[in-house]
């Protein structure tokens, strides 16, 4: 079974190659943000036996231009109810920066999604972005809020207008890590980006919000190196500045194959941790990349919180987390309730930050369940 498995995630690769090569840039310049472009069995299906698809939507890029983005959809079985199916938008965890590393792409995409079984048990249709850049040319603008934001908040649109899907406008977002931050800045941009779209609630588990906090704290770790090393990649080449000016000469092959890696399964961590182990013996970077430009003023334009939430916001937190600090998510929630959002903030004790999402999401689905209800949002702000 692994085998066939396996065959079948690398025919529906290939078939997406060639469909990308058959035109797409055409088909994303003459549509609307969120307008479906390609549709796929998704590999591996869905796990309550509903339908679930690859889904390949339109949303716009950096400079405001069409462009193609990939995820994933699932859709329960039976009837969708009077009013329409609600949809719950995820945002996923750290994968890699480059094309391969999409979720969507995965032969198992539903094993990512932690409580998807429960989600479409509910009758939620879950939609999964793979972001800009990954499972499509192109630089992943990795923890650029305003390219993560857009391409989540268009995965709604795509859920509605994909035939027979059943979708509803009334949505929550949802999601991990790189994912929370993700969804954070969707959150702010709903009303101005897609005021058509009706947001009840906002959900995080370990967010990425106060960019320079997290890189400067995780400058010497293991999953820090790797994660700057991913960064760095993205940036150096979105925005031009080499990555010469910060890494280490001896460490830029250790770098650039790092980079190169994605980190959604236990043999990708293993094959990625060899890679990162010279390093143990090397210097890796010339200066601390939090304090230094234009690196810093990429992190600091890339922190959400400076604009309203846009909806009631629940915020996970393990506090063995040392990804994530829980001191800087604790900070971040404290900023959201000053302006005045309703915050429900969980600390999980022992938690790390690889099962923030694992152990969180019952308690994030039920908070779900009651912003989809109407019901008051409870407030942890002023505890």
């Amino acid at each position: 079974m692994h085998g066939l498995k396996r065959c079948l995630w690398l025919t529906a690769t290939a078939l997406l190659t060639l469909g990308l090569c058959l035109g797409l840039a055409r088909d994303a310049s003459a549509k609307k943000p969120g307008s479906i472009l390609r549709v796929w069995p998704l590999v591996g299906g869905s796990p309550d036996g509903g339908e679930a698809f690859r889904i390949l939507y339109q949303s716009t890029g950096l400079k405001g231009e069409p462009i193609a983005v990939s995820g994933a959809i699932y859709i329960p079985a039976g009837k969708p109810p009077a009013g329409g199916r609600r949809v719950i938008a995820y945002g996923h965890p750290t994968s890699g920066v480059v094309e391969k590393c999409a979720p969507s792409l995965m032969p198992d995409n539903a094993g990512l999604i932690w409580g998807l079984k429960s989600m479409l048990a509910k009758g939620y249709i879950v939609v999964a972005t793979d972001y800009p850049g990954l499972g499509t040319p192109g630089i992943h603008p990795y923890l650029i809020g305003v390219s993560e934001g857009r391409a989540v908040l268009d995965s709604v649109r795509a859920a509605i207008v994909l035939p027979k899907s059943g979708a509803s406008n009334r949505y929550v977002l949802w999601g991990h890590s790189q994912g929370g931050q993700a969804v954070l800045y969707a959150g702010e941009m709903s009303k101005s980006y897609a005021p058509e779209l009706k947001l009840v609630g906002v959900a995080a588990a370990a967010p990425a919000t106060y960019l320079v906090e997290l890189f400067d704290a995780d400058k010497t770790t293991s999953t820090g190196k790797e994660l700057t090393a991913m960064a760095i990649y993205s940036w150096s080449n979105l925005y031009k500045d080499p990555a010469s000016s910060l890494i280490e000469p001896k460490a830029m092959g250790i770098y650039k194959a790092m980079a190169h890696d994605c980190i959604e399964s236990v043999p990708q961590f293993v094959a990625l941790d060899k890679v990162e182990k010279p390093l143990e013996n090397m210097k890796f970077l010339k200066a601390n990349p939090a304090k230094t430009e234009p690196w810093r003023s990429i992190m600091l334009k890339n922190t959400p919180g400076k604009k309203p939430a846009g909806a009631p916001v629940f915020l996970a937190q393990g506090t063995a987390d040392t990804v994530v600090r829980p001191y800087i998510t604790k900070q971040f929630g404290k900023a959201l309730c000053k302006q005045g959002a309703k915050v429900m903030l969980v600390e999980m004790p022992g938690v790390t930050h690889t099962f923030a999402a694992k152990e969180s999401v019952a308690a994030a689905l039920k908070w779900m369940d009651n912003r989809f209800r109407g019901a008051p949002p409870p407030n942890s702000c002023g505890r």
